[in-house]
């Protein structure tokens, strides 16, 4: 049997989470926070996007640092590319609607400021493109890299 809950919101996310899936489990609807419930759910997704973004970024990284430093590539350099082009499309075939993010002009700006900033931090260098210069299908295709 479920007792009435009592953790807040505020005051302990991870024990509040436990509670409310004990009242949905008990269905015990009356008992739940939805406010909190509807903005957990929310950043669920915001958290996909971010993890999206994050990937992006350190993939289009690796590609300006490929294209831009010849003399420095590496197999290190490949891996991560590799890497962060095989997590992107996990993360797109198990959450679909996640492939809007990336058809998203203004989306791909951001994750491409990112890029630039994490580029610039790890070569030292600057006089990198504003705008991406390549198309996603390049970025996410396994057999390009830029030159």
């Amino acid at each position: 049997m479920v007792q009435k809950m009592g953790t807040s919101y505020e005051a302990d996310v991870v024990a509040w989470a436990n509670e409310q899936a004990q009242l949905v489990r008990a269905r015990r609807f009356e008992l739940l926070d939805l406010e909190h419930i509807a903005d957990e759910i929310e950043d669920v997704g915001k958290s996909e996007q971010r993890e999206l973004a994050s990937r992006m970024a350190v993939l289009m990284s690796h590609l300006l640092k490929w294209q831009f430093q010849p003399e420095r590539q590496s197999a290190s350099w490949q891996r991560t590319i590799k890497e962060q082009r095989k997590a992107i499309a996990r993360r797109l075939k198990k959450t679909p609607s996640l492939k809007a993010s990336i058809d998203d002009s203004e989306w791909l700006e951001d994750a491409w400021g990112d890029a630039v900033l994490m580029a610039i931090d790890e070569t030292g260098m600057g006089g990198f493109p504003e705008l991406c210069p390549w198309t996603t299908e390049n970025m996410l295709s396994d057999a390009w890299l830029p030159s």
